[in-house]
């Protein structure tokens, strides 16, 4: 199961006016290690998206190598700020080009931030040849100056849990970042004989306005 930043609406839902203020964008990014929420994908991956923001909706799709095929998401969902809450509430769906790697997911996605914190919950469906299963994903996090630590993990028909801490800055325009993530035995499974896994992930990537 694999997204951070993927995290829109269809042009149906904009007005006049928010096409005027719309924002394109896309970006192109390469890791060291790809791992989603704790669990390992593959061995580098080289990564691209595109995205469209207008007045708290967004709506966008993300692709990565995940050396057996690709996998590629949409999502979109709407983003505001309640007496300096921000909320947000989505969808993303999680696809496969090769179904030796996985399987379809798809979930709602809750968030909610407030100074250095916040918190985000997936209720997510997962299409296992042997039969449907649900989950449910956690997680908060604290950032701060570019340093940032998170605590997640699943429940339901999934289950383990991980930390990640790592940085990231901008370096002429070049986003670069380096992260620490330390996953239980639960939600490693079968992976590395059933231990913890600990990993050093390195990324860079760069961001583009369309506009």
């Amino acid at each position: 199961m694999n997204i951070l930043k993927r995290a829109g609406l269809a042009a149906a839902l904009l007005t006049l006016s928010g096409i005027a203020q719309a924002e394109w964008s896309t970006n192109l990014g390469y890791a060291s290690e790809y791992h989603y929420r704790g669990i390992f994908q593959d061995e580098s991956s080289a990564s691209g998206g595109i995205d469209y923001e207008s007045n708290g909706f967004h709506v966008g799709t993300w692709v990565a190598d995940v050396g057996i095929g690709l996998e590629y998401d949409v999502y979109f969902g709407y983003g505001t700020e309640v007496g300096g809450v921000d909320l947000s509430v989505g969808y993303t769906g999680y696809f496969y080009s090769d179904d030796d790697f996985d399987n379809t997911y798809q979930e709602i996605n809750l968030g909610a931030g407030y100074g250095i914190f916040s918190v985000e919950v997936a209720l997510g469906e997962y299409d296992d040849p042997a039969g449907t299963a649900d989950y449910t994903y956690y997680a908060l996090t604290a950032e701060k100056n570019g340093f940032y630590g998170k605590v997640g993990g699943f429940s339901q028909d999934f289950e383990g849990e991980y930390f990640e801490a790592g940085y990231g800055t901008t370096v002429a325009d070049i986003d670069l970042g380096v992260a620490v993530i330390l996953a239980n035995k639960d939600l490693v499974g079968f992976q590395n004989d059933g231990k913890a896994n600990e990993s050093i992930v390195f990324t860079i990537g760069k961001s583009f306005d369309l506009q």
